[in-house]
């Protein structure tokens, strides 16, 4: 009876269910290939992309931004080494820097040089943020600030900066975020 009952769902058995499935092809078209290659495309090359390109800001011969172009005199600590800088959008980049003279150094530098104690961040790794301008969350990305982190806590090597080939490893780093010009 069973078997009836399957039958009967399955239905009559007709000529088209006896065929071969068809296989799936991986590209749509005839099933042998052709004999020639097909002929060169005939679209043009698409046009060369220009280029973003972004006004030069005023830097010192080693290619370093200012104090003037971050705007505050001071804020660049004087034994660092000016390392790369990124976009942080609305207008906004950070500088960074990278030093081998200690985190308390840097921090009493900035503490006089900028007239405050800033805020501290962490502890471990010490981190310590000194504002230098006012925050608008609208128009910005960051608060405008300079930022100090020490990268030789707990017998870490330093922060490694690579360029190439060439290694350097940094003690303490400072982060610089200026307010946008506009």
């Amino acid at each position: 009876m069973a078997a009836l009952v399957g039958a009967a769902l399955l239905g009559p058995v007709s000529a088209q269910q006896t065929q071969p499935v068809p296989v799936p092809r991986p590209f749509p078209g005839p099933s042998n290939p052709p004999s020639a290659p097909p002929p060169p495309a005939t679209t043009p090359a698409p046009a060369p992309q220009t280029p973003v390109v972004r006004p030069a800001l005023p830097t010192q011969q080693s290619g370093a931004p200012t104090d003037q172009m971050l705007g505050a005199p001071g804020v660049i600590f004087p034994q660092s080494e000016y390392l790369e800088s990124f976009d942080l959008d609305r207008g906004q980049r950070v500088y960074l820097f990278g030093t081998n003279s200690g985190y308390a150094e840097v921090l009493a530098y900035y503490k006089q040089a900028l007239k405050d104690g800033g805020r501290e961040l962490f502890k471990s790794p010490a981190m310590q943020q000194f504002d230098i301008g006012k925050y608008q969350e609208q128009t910005m990305a960051y608060p405008p600030s300079v930022v100090v982190k020490d990268y030789s806590f707990g017998n870490f090597e330093g922060y490694l900066h690579v360029v190439g080939r060439a290694q350097t490893r940094y003690k303490t780093i400072v982060q610089i975020v200026p307010a946008p010009s506009r």
